[in-house]
């Protein structure tokens, strides 16, 4: 076996493998990727929380909304509003059911009686109106929950309606 000898006549091997600046440049880059995949991995966690949040909010909404126009169906004289205290009283078979709003929280008493119970909070807005027709009278409730996120994207509002067959 022959073997090359380089132009000045020495014997070189060249060795494999990397040197230290090299490595060095590696260990920078992939802490590069591991700190961006970190901090999108923390992003994703607080999106979900916040989603998580969310879902509560308007799952509730739309619980205490249906009961809202059972309540209004059960009625067996005709609802009123007070505009002052922002109380509709809704007087069934057994009981008068009524709905405030009051400080940013939607209330709800099952009796004359009964402890005003706190049925959704973070509450930006609560309107409850009345139209009279010739044989009912269709209510609609509007409901707009406070946004968890500044600025806000999408405004959370809800509006539920119903008829009663009071005129």
């Amino acid at each position: 076996m022959k073997l090359r000898r380089s132009p000045r006549g020495s014997r070189r091997q060249r060795c494999g493998g990397i040197s230290l600046i090299e490595c060095l440049v590696y260990i920078g880059a992939l802490a590069i990727v591991f700190g961006m995949g970190t901090a999108a991995f923390y992003r994703c966690m607080e999106n979900s929380a916040a989603l998580r949040r969310n879902t509560t909010d308007i799952s509730q909404a739309l619980v205490i909304g249906e009961l809202w126009r059972s309540d209004l169906r059960s009625a067996q004289q005709p609802p009123r509003f007070d505009v002052d205290e922002q109380v509709l009283r809704i007087p069934t078979s057994n009981a008068e059911v009524a709905y405030k709003f009051s400080e940013g929280q939607m209330y709800r008493r099952p009796t004359a009686n009964a402890a005003w119970t706190m049925v959704l909070p973070r509450v930006q807005q609560s309107t409850m109106t009345s139209e009279s027709h010739s044989q009912f009278t269709a209510w609609r409730w509007e409901l707009e929950l406070k946004s968890r996120r500044q600025p806000v994207i999408v405004r959370p509002l809800f509006t539920f309606t119903t008829a009663t067959t009071q005129p």
